[in-house]
């Protein structure tokens, strides 16, 4: 609990200070700060959580021994495409000067994927060590010598 409310202060203090920045600079545009703002609760809760959501509910449907395999491809996954995609995009990109941005990144953006989602099926694929499969789907509830529930707290 101290600790929550370290971090909580921390990032009270932290913001206070970026208000305190933005409003003592002369440049500021209060227009253009809202509308920035306005543009990023969108792109956060209309786009990612839409995205986000809808990725969760489709990994319902994934076998339980894999979800954590298939979990972790899709954050992988959706961290290359965070990073790769306005290069992939070509924002950035100087029309004048060839060297900036030289590469196929749609191209390579899309070998990454294939690759995360090439690993993801042969780890799901290649047999586990015996006895794993079974312990992944048995109930947590029941222990292990068929004697009960575990007491609450293991």
């Amino acid at each position: 609990m101290r600790t929550r409310t370290v971090l909580v202060v921390g990032g009270c203090l932290l913001m206070a200070y970026a208000v305190v920045g933005a409003a003592t600079d002369a440049d500021l545009t209060p227009g253009g700060v809202l509308f920035f703002l306005a543009a990023v609760l969108v792109g956060h809760d209309v786009v990612w959580m839409a995205a986000v959501l809808a990725v969760g509910a489709a990994l319902t449907r994934v076998p339980l021994r894999h979800r954590p395999k298939v979990r972790i491809a899709a954050i992988t996954a959706a961290a290359v495409v965070v990073v790769g995609l306005p290069l992939a995009l070509g924002f950035g990109r100087s029309a004048d000067n060839a060297s900036a941005l030289p590469l196929s990144y749609g191209r390579n953006l899309v070998a990454v994927l294939l690759g995360i989602a090439g690993t993801t099926l042969l780890a799901c694929v290649l047999p586990t060590r015996p006895g794993r499969a079974a312990a992944q789907d048995r109930k947590k509830s029941a222990r292990p010598s068929g004697r009960g529930p575990v007491p609450p707290g293991r």
